[in-house]
């Protein structure tokens, strides 16, 4: 194997990886397809790692699909996938707040109606989804009618995010009971042609300021979205191996759960953004080092037809 981190993947190296692990965990927005469209190669390598016997699951920051939308698009994409297999954090927050938070009354929703979704079908009450349109004066907003019954604040992304939401987040959250909780920290979203646009992480941080209080975060590279993977499907960390094209994200949850990581250079993140977390002294910045890098995902098929 690598005689070093952040090594570019060989074909040879390809076959000692494969061979080492398990499962793999794919993000899916840069790594699996971009937008709409597949990365060419990309649904050859898992159907055939799957025919393997790897066992594969997608991982993704992205709240605003259910895992059944998720699965839908994988399969009009070309990949072999189930709904079990999707791990996003809509489908995790939801498991967070009925199993770790214990919810059994409302949830306050800064988020999408993917959100909504997962929450019920998890036995949770959501509020909040849709417009929320300012009215009155400010001793109005301070006073907004609240739901006695709401235990806890989710923040995902939203697009009809507003002063009145957060407005509504900050009063219900002035009670120290309120849990608090955000899908993910993303603060921006990568377009095509270089273009980005605010992501979850900006409503969270916004969120987090006026509340002047700090959410619980479910999604990469918090380990809870491992956890829910290796505590319904029995995984072993040393067996699997993550692969990204973020560093503060993919490669992340990768380092801090034990995974071998492998750097897909289709999306976000460089080379030399590694290299340079390589040399940095920071133990933050050395846990966004992948242990591989390689072009395409597709590049490791060779191996796997061999």
């Amino acid at each position: 194997m690598a005689a070093s981190k952040c090594t570019r993947l060989s074909e040879a190296l390809t076959g000692q990886l494969l061979e080492s692990v398990d499962s793999v965990l794919f993000d899916c927005d840069g790594v699996i397809w971009r937008g709409d469209q597949a990365i060419p190669g990309a649904p050859e390598v898992i159907n055939t790692l799957k025919k393997h016997g790897k066992r594969v699951f997608f991982v993704t920051n992205n709240s605003t699909k259910t895992r059944k939308m998720y699965a839908d698009k994988l399969g009009k994409l070309g990949f072999n996938a189930t709904e079990e297999e999707v791990f996003g954090t809509a489908y995790c927050s939801a498991i967070y707040l009925k199993n770790v938070c214990k919810v059994e009354g409302k949830v306050y929703l800064i988020g999408s109606n993917a959100m909504r979704q997962e929450l019920e079908k998890m036995g949770v009450q959501p509020l909040g989804v849709g417009p929320d349109p300012i009215s009155g004066v400010q001793i109005d907003w301070a006073n907004v009618p609240l739901d006695q019954e709401v235990q806890a604040v989710l923040v995902g992304f939203d697009e009809h995010f507003s002063y009145m939401k957060l407005n509504r987040a900050l009063q219900y959250l002035c009670n120290p009971h309120c849990q608090f909780v955000g899908t993910n920290t993303d603060t921006r979203l990568p377009l095509e042609g270089g273009k980005a646009v605010p992501g979850t992480g900006c409503l969270l941080r916004a969120v987090e300021t006026a509340a002047q209080r700090q959410a619980q975060v479910v999604g990469k590279p918090s380990n809870f979205m491992f956890d829910c993977m290796a505590s319904q499907f029995g995984l072993n960390p040393d067996r699997c191996l993550m692969i990204g094209d973020r560093l503060d994200t993919d490669i992340m949850l990768g380092s801090n759960c034990g995974l071998k990581t492998l750097l897909t250079l289709t999306g976000v993140s460089t080379v030399a953004d590694a290299e340079a977390n390589q040399k940095s002294d920071c133990p933050h910045r050395q846990r966004m080092v992948p242990d591989y890098y390689i072009d395409s995902i597709a590049d490791i098929l060779p191996a796997l037809e061999a």
